[in-house]
């Protein structure tokens, strides 16, 4: 699970848009918040940066425990 969808709509910002903005097709973007992809960390780390937030925020599961 990631909070990369919730991120992008924060921003109102579109799959393509955001795919626009660090170079990498719609579909990527898709995939990645569907969890079907697993992105590169340079990915990862243009897609926070982008966002506006950091690694962990995005991409580190938290454990119900831990919330």
């Amino acid at each position: 699970m990631n909070r990369v969808r919730e991120y992008r709509k924060r921003q109102k910002l579109s799959q393509f848009s955001l795919a626009e903005k660090i170079g990498v097709a719609r579909q990527t973007i898709n995939l990645i918040e569907n969890d079907k992809y697993n992105p590169s960390l340079n990915l990862c780390i243009s897609i926070a940066k982008t966002l506006g937030t950091d690694l962990n925020t995005l991409f580190w599961e938290v454990e119900d425990d831990e919330k």
